[in-house]
């Protein structure tokens, strides 16, 4: 399968996005693409597919969307794509632990192994690992480094915020 790759640049810095043969997102992590990668031209469903990611990304920076409808197709263990799961399930503008998430899924002692799972999310923003906390409530963990956790969590009125985004 081949996986067509672009580069969004959003308020939080550049991210890569990429998506499948089918039109679905299967990645979304900030960093940007790689300045030595190459990427044969998308047909039209991946450049529509990508086109409606940065519409809806720039609506939700401009707090008019709450809910994508972008289609994802991440993929990990079993174990993963329930945690996955239960982060789609926390709502905009709220958090929970991953305590809280480990007890969801019928085990309070899986609240690493949800920390590791959350970490993994290939789909940010769009699954919303953002939303996850450590045990403590506190802004531990998010691959996209701490300030942008704040970040998306002040965007979205979790945290008190300040008038305009830090990036």
């Amino acid at each position: 399968m081949t996986l067509w790759c672009y580069e969004i640049e959003t308020p939080l810095g550049a991210m890569r996005a990429a998506f499948d043969d089918r039109g679905k997102l299967r990645e979304l992590a900030f960093g940007g693409l790689d300045p030595r990668a190459t990427t044969p031209l998308a047909p039209k469903v991946q450049r529509e597919a990508h086109r409606f990611l940065i519409k809806q990304l720039d609506a939700y920076f401009d707090q008019n969307l709450r809910t994508f409808t972008v289609p994802v197709d991440p993929h990990g263990t079993d174990f993963q794509m329930r945690v996955w799961d239960e982060l789609q399930k926390i709502p905009y503008g709220q958090t929970a632990s991953c305590l809280e998430l480990a007890k969801r899924l019928g085990d309070e002692t899986l609240v690493h192994a949800v920390g590791t799972a959350s970490s993994v999310n290939p789909i940010a923003i769009l699954v919303p690992c953002h939303r996850a906390t450590g045990p403590d409530r506190g802004l531990s963990g998010y691959v996209g480094g701490t300030e942008r956790k704040e970040a998306l969590l002040k965007l979205e009125g979790a945290l008190p915020s300040t008038p305009q985004l830090p990036f």
